[in-house]
């Protein structure tokens, strides 16, 4: 494949095509005016279009050589995605845009209550496969169909979910095209980590709940400082991986990974060395929820009930948007929220309701 082309992005796809891959047509013009902020009723602010002039990079942009790595019970696939300079303004420019968010929840241990709170910012955009999307990232009000009958989904089917489902932006959106054209998958989440200091971690984890089916692949976009991935066997004691994330890396993990291996973003003291920013990292992780229960748990994990925090320019950090998500709707069921953090609330701890890592 000599060059990977985004204008897909910009197709309409109608509802009977939902599931279809993208469509993918003529790079877009550089001279364009910029599309205008993807809006909807689930989102706590207007999230702005990536700049024409950086989809025109991303659309020029050289492809990617893979290289494999295997070991035992281990399948991932890496690439140089982006050109250092285009990962770097496609960094800036998320970072920007996203609303983010610092969750804290009470995991209920037998009769003893654990609050953890998030070491890192999130935020979360997708639906399972039981439902979908209307229209495009172009249109304002996408209504939220059912993926057999194409009919408005069931007032009660998302009660257990702590707001509703948000559709993808079309800034996300136009790299799931993308990852999806060259990894040949489908995905219908997009998880977003954003590391504001080398303190901001991961621990070990794995991503092996049954909502994303037996074997899942998913596919990881490391953007701006880099920080050490860290892997080792669940059994095999002597099996490792460490692999130094770098701006614009694409990292796709398949096979039997998630049900064998765990993998985590430690805390160090300082940036890895040649890095810049601060040590702000953005992690994108496409992933396909296939069960409904996906669903609940992807936004209870990474976008829950309390504030919405936005990059400040001038302060050179995230602050405080909102003192709550405008999702906080009356089709947003919370679980016991703790009344003197917006941000909490209790769960419990089971196999069912195991919490998904968004690395």
């Amino acid at each position: 494949m000599s060059k990977r082309t985004i204008t897909s992005f910009f197709a309409s796809r109608l509802a009977d095509t939902a599931s279809k891959k993208p469509r993918l047509d003529s790079p877009p013009d550089a001279d364009a005016p910029p599309s205008p902020p993807t809006t909807h009723p689930s989102y706590p602010h207007p999230i702005a279009a990536l700049p024409t002039s950086l989809l025109t990079l991303l659309d020029t942009s050289p492809p990617p050589a893979p290289h494999t790595i295997t070991k035992p019970d281990l399948s991932i696939t890496h690439y140089h995605f982006f050109p250092p300079p285009t990962a770097r303004q496609l960094f800036l420019s998320l970072r920007s845009s996203l609303p983010f968010y610092r969750v804290t929840y009470t995991i209920k241990r037998d009769s003893l209550d654990t609050t953890v709170r998030t070491p890192r910012y999130t935020t979360v955009f997708g639906v399972d496969a039981n439902s979908y999307f209307s229209g495009d990232s172009s249109h304002d009000a996408r209504a939220l169909l059912d993926s057999k009958t194409h009919k408005a989904v069931p007032g009660d089917r998302y009660r257990n979910c702590v707001c509703p489902p948000r559709p993808i932006p079309g800034c996300l959106e136009v790299l799931k095209n993308l990852v999806e054209r060259e990894t040949g998958e489908t995905f219908n989440f997009v998880l977003v980590n954003y590391y504001a200091s080398p303190s901001d971690s991961i621990a070990y984890h794995s991503d092996d709940e049954a909502f994303l089916g037996p074997n899942p692949t998913i596919a990881s976009l490391s953007l701006g400082a880099t920080r050490d991935f860290l892997m080792k066997h669940k059994e095999d004691k002597a099996q490792t991986l460490k692999l130094a994330l770098t701006n614009g890396e694409l990292l796709v993990m398949k096979g039997a990974t998630q049900r064998k291996w765990l993998h985590s973003i430690p805390k160090r003291t300082a940036t890895a060395t040649g890095t810049w920013h601060s040590g702000g990292r953005i992690n994108i992780t496409f992933r396909n929820g296939r069960m409904l229960p996906c669903t609940a748990n992807y936004y209870r994990y990474n976008v829950n009930t309390g504030p919405v925090y936005r990059w400040d320019s001038a302060r050179d950090e995230m602050a405080l948007h909102s003192p709550l998500t405008s999702a906080n709707t009356d089709t947003a069921v919370s679980t016991a929220s703790n009344p003197t953090d917006p941000n909490t609330s209790t769960i419990a701890s089971t196999d069912k309701c195991k919490k998904a890592e968004a690395e």
